[in-house]
């Protein structure tokens, strides 16, 4: 995944009532049981349903780090949908970025544009938090979100919702050292 997806992913799972599944056999077995059979859950993790009813059956514990990965990745998408709902309705509500990353922008000859590291927690508006979360859910990569975070910060940071800094063309949000969302 990406280091933005994963942050708006470590959000949402704040808001979750119950832990998921930590051990290979209970997360095998909540996913055969979310997708109705092993059948369906092997082709989704590409093994062999074989091997799913040995998970299943706590025959085999260990799933190698690729699988385990997979596994894992599956459960949460997963994991307590009405919950994550709410929580991304709150969300899109308005959220908070914490971030240390290069920030730059191109401006007119003259400002100082000097792409820098800085440290930013910036309370982002319901638009901004709503496309986030849509463009992650229709499968944008990490490029397109942190354009759209560039464009938060440029909107919110920069020109402070259009008061100041209005010749600003683009922001550069690269070289992400630290990211993390709250609410």
């Amino acid at each position: 995944m990406s280091l933005i997806g994963d942050g708006l992913d470590a959000t949402v799972q704040k808001a979750f009532t119950r832990p998921t599944p930590k051990s290979a056999g209970a997360q095998m077995r909540y996913l055969v049981k979310q997708l109705g059979g092993t059948k369906a859950v092997a082709q989704m993790l590409r093994v062999s349903q074989r091997t799913v009813e040995r998970y299943v059956k706590n025959q085999i514990k260990t799933p190698r780090p690729d699988l385990a990965a997979r596994m894992g990745r599956e459960v949460k998408q997963r994991w307590q949908p009405q919950i994550r709902a709410r929580a991304k309705a709150a969300l899109s509500g308005g959220i908070i970025i914490d971030t240390r990353a290069r920030l730059g922008y191109t401006a007119p000859i003259g400002s100082t544009d000097q792409d820098r590291i800085r440290h930013l927690t910036v309370a982002l508006p319901p638009q901004y938090a709503a496309r986030l979360f849509d463009a992650q859910d229709q499968g944008a990569g990490d490029a397109r979100l942190q354009e759209i975070a560039a464009e938060a910060l440029k909107d919110v940071y920069f020109q402070d919702g259009g008061t100041r800094a209005g010749s600003l063309d683009e922001v550069r949000f690269t070289d992400i050292e630290h990211l993390e969302f709250d609410l």
